[in-house]
């Protein structure tokens, strides 16, 4: 490269894109580091969210005001998002209006009935029911962006149904106050969690938005459906009366609920970027597994050990969906193995059939 190359502003090596958590350049470390600094960050703030989401719900008399937790919630990540396109200085909107009012939908009742199942369910299981979050999303992606999945996706997401079955039926027998509301609430928090994943990633395909932007708008405009909503219902005045009663312990636990989580989200897209998305959803599966184990360690509940092993069917599928991932088959594909182990089978039925033809002539 010649001097002139370069005085005219030409540069042999591209600037490496900067990579950042918490405002810490971690730019200059090696992949390796960059993936074990995301990793360690998404443990601590991820499990520190799951911690405080079942600590509120212990809290005696909390259990009806999920909806409201919800709303200060959506107000908190209003907020968050307002400063971060302000510190990025993101000053125009991307994604079309009509978009974000179906987003905010989406992502209020992803959240809502998420944070209203735990008044209902046991932690670990709405966990779990987080953890299949492929079965909707799978359906939700054949319907509304056309894509074609093949024989290992649905057989994890067969593997997930049979382990999520097991797992409510474990949770029914050894929990007392076991209320199918609670399955219901977190059956729709999932089948609206398959919808805005498929519409998210569609919009921002399409309008290139930045993370921040839309989750200023998805969640401000959630607030509003979700505060009108619950003014109506009169909802809103029994929440605030509750809150009223402690506010220092309940919003400053909704506070550091609502941070974690923002926090934690970011993170994860860092090491999307930095790692790949099949690290990110191996590292967030297994902070799942911890979660529960937690969950189990520091608040009481009734244990079996078909938790345990349903659990770890659901497991064998997450990671059989990230095995395809990485290594799809088409159901061509399949018949082909098929006819191969079917070939396998019977040269070695007729092999042994000729050996012992051969030993009984010589006998």
């Amino acid at each position: 490269m010649s001097r002139n190359n370069l005085r005219g502003g030409l540069n042999p090596e591209p600037d490496t894109p900067k990579i950042s958590i918490l405002c810490l350049d971690i730019t200059h470390f090696s992949q390796p580091i960059q993936f074990f600094i995301c990793s360690g960050a998404v443990f601590v703030f991820f499990i520190l969210y799951g911690y405080m989401q079942e600590l509120i719900f212990t809290i005696d008399g909390f259990q009806p005001f999920g909806w409201y937790l919800t709303l200060v919630q959506f107000g908190f990540y209003s907020v968050f998002g307002l400063v971060e396109t302000r510190i990025r200085n993101i000053t125009s909107r991307s994604i079309p209006l009509q978009t974000y009012f179906l987003l905010a939908l989406l992502t209020l009742g992803t959240m809502g009935f998420s944070n209203a199942s735990l008044g209902y369910l046991n932690y670990p299981t709405q966990v779990i029911f987080k953890c299949c979050k492929l079965i909707p999303v799978l359906v939700g992606s054949i319907l509304i962006q056309g894509k074609r999945y093949g024989p290992l996706d649905f057989s994890a997401a067969v593997l997930m149904c049979v382990g999520l079955t097991l797992f409510t039926l474990a949770d029914s027998h050894v929990q007392p106050n076991f209320n199918t509301k609670g399955i219901f609430m977190i059956s729709m928090a999932l089948l609206c969690d398959a919808i805005i994943g498929n519409v998210q990633e569609k919009s921002m395909k399409n309008y290139g938005a930045p993370n921040s932007e839309v989750v200023l708008f998805s969640y401000s405009i959630g607030f509003l459906y979700l505060f009108i909503v619950m003014v109506a219902t009169g909802d809103f005045t029994d929440g605030l009366q509750f809150f009223a009663t402690n506010p220092k312990k309940l919003y400053g636990y909704a506070l550091i609920f609502s941070l974690t989580g923002y926090l934690g989200i970011q993170i994860v897209l860092t090491l999307v970027r930095t790692c790949g998305a099949f690290a990110a959803v191996t590292v967030t599966t297994c902070r799942k597994a911890v979660t529960i184990i937690i969950s189990f360690v520091f608040f009481s509940k009734p244990f079996t050990f078909q938790y345990l092993w349903s659990g770890l069917v659901v497991v064998l599928g997450i990671y059989l969906n990230l095995f395809s991932k990485k290594h799809p088959m088409s159901m061509q594909d399949l018949e082909v193995f098929i006819e191969r182990c079917i070939r396998a089978i019977k040269l070695k039925i007729y092999s042994k059939r000729q050996g012992q033809r051969h030993y009984t002539a010589n006998v």
